[in-house]
């Protein structure tokens, strides 16, 4: 069993057609509180703002919880999963997306699990936890703990990190959903994803698959590369090579093709929101 590492991974993926932001990162600047260098930081530092920044993401996003469909689907994908540390919980909004923090808790949209099967699913959560393990993800939110810092300040006193505000939680989760993971960190990431799943007796195939449907909706979204999906699309490396890496691995592993699925089962009403 692994203890999950205190790092931070975001893995933005996009969704086609969203009418409105859900995801409530984008919120004013404020000002009036010195700026201090926050790649000086310690690490302890550091993963408190992350856990800081999880909370009050869970404070800002409807979580899925009791028996809503989305909580119970993802309990059942999740509970085979051999990693501690884990706090594995859904957002019901409609963005696909999915992200994992320092502290063990990972948040996986709705909007995913509505185009997505479980297996899909299982991969996409390995591939946050292999930037975890992988150790990718700590200069990133550095980097964006950094940029917050410098527009609207955050001190540090007696060796303690100050309490952000509810505005440069929000400018620094704005930061964070832009970070961007360098070709090699992604295709490191997504072999992480590719023996996750092979580890939990899946059809590593998933991880391809939920590539080629992330493609799909980006040639649905067309030429509007002004678009805030395309803009997300942007900050990852291309689609086609990482379907192609994927898909000769499981080949060459000896895995079946299985045919492109769809959930058995679509929220309507998350549908319509879209």
């Amino acid at each position: 069993m692994k203890r999950i590492a205190t790092l931070l991974s975001v893995l933005v993926l996009a969704a086609a057609g969203t009418a409105r932001a859900q995801f409530k990162l984008n919120k004013a600047i404020g000002a009036g509180v010195k700026a201090v260098q926050a790649a000086t930081l310690t690490d302890a530092q550091v993963e408190s703002y992350v856990k800081e920044y999880i909370d009050w993401l869970d404070a800002h996003n409807p979580i899925c919880e009791g028996d809503d469909p989305f909580a119970v689907r993802l309990a059942k994908i999740t509970e085979k999963i051999n990693v501690d540390g884990l706090n594995i919980k859904a957002y019901r909004v409609v963005d696909v997306n999915a992200f994992a923090c320092a502290d063990g808790s990972i948040r996986v949209f709705a909007g995913l699990m509505q185009i997505m099967t479980d297996e899909e699913i299982l991969g996409v959560i390995g591939h946050e936890i292999g930037h975890v393990m992988n150790k990718d993800s700590k200069n990133a939110f550095r980097t964006a703990l950094m940029a917050s810092a410098l527009r609207d300040g955050i001190s540090s006193a007696g060796g303690t990190a100050a309490k952000l505000s509810d505005s440069q939680l929000g400018d620094l989760g704005e930061a964070v959903t832009q970070s961007k993971f360098s070709q090699k960190q992604e295709y490191a990431a997504d072999e992480y994803g590719y023996n996750f799943l092979k580890q939990h007796g899946e059809n590593p195939w998933a991880m391809a698959l939920s590539f080629e449907k992330l493609k799909k909706m980006q040639e649905e979204m067309g030429a509007d590369k002004t678009s805030k999906v395309q803009q997300l699309f942007s900050t990852h490396p291309d689609l086609d090579n990482r379907i192609k890496r994927m898909s000769e691995k499981a080949t060459s592993d000896g895995f079946e093709r299985p045919e492109m699925t769809a959930p058995e089962a679509v929220d309507e009403e998350l549908a319509e929101a879209k």
